[in-house]
């Protein structure tokens, strides 16, 4: 019986993440059905045991390349657990997605907005310009603010 202590674990669980964010970039590999599966697991590893980067990574990734609505809906629920815990790509990706709406929801300029504005608050170099763009045109559920859109181009710089 081969008993694993937890810490000895984690440690290859994080150097297994490590590993596969700096392959992840190597074509070769990503075309590779075994390769890719290796990457999708290691990504989803860490995605579970909480790690907010991996979780809005991993979210992305199932996303855009997910097989099926229930990769799309992992993908997304990844991405809003990443973006209500502070990460600004997810939350950056979770406006674009609330913008554009889908099969199952009509576009939502509003949830946008509050996703645009995390996304902001957290750091995303471009979140300032998306809001002051959506202000200027308005959008669903949403009337123009010339005002809320001078002050996020003041912002953006």
């Amino acid at each position: 019986m081969h008993i694993v202590r937890p810490g000895l674990w984690l440690f290859r669980v994080r150097i297994s993440y490590w590993l596969a964010r700096r392959l992840f970039h190597r074509p070769w590999l990503v075309r590779q059905p075994w390769g890719w599966r290796w990457l999708e697991r290691q990504f989803s590893r860490m995605a579970t045991l909480g790690n907010v980067d991996a979780m809005g990574f991993y979210g992305h990734i199932l996303l855009l390349r997910g097989t099926g609505l229930a990769a799309r809906d992992e993908g997304l629920r990844l991405l809003r657990l990443a973006a209500e815990r502070g990460n600004a790509k997810a939350a950056y990706q979770m406006g674009a997605i609330s913008l554009a709406g889908s099969l199952r929801s009509a576009p939502d300029a509003v949830a946008a907005l509050h996703w645009w504005e995390a996304a902001l608050a957290a750091g995303h170099p471009v979140a300032a310009f998306k809001l002051a763009q959506l202000y200027r045109q308005g959008g669903p559920g949403l009337a123009p603010d010339l005002a809320k859109a001078a002050h996020y181009a003041a912002v953006q710089g």
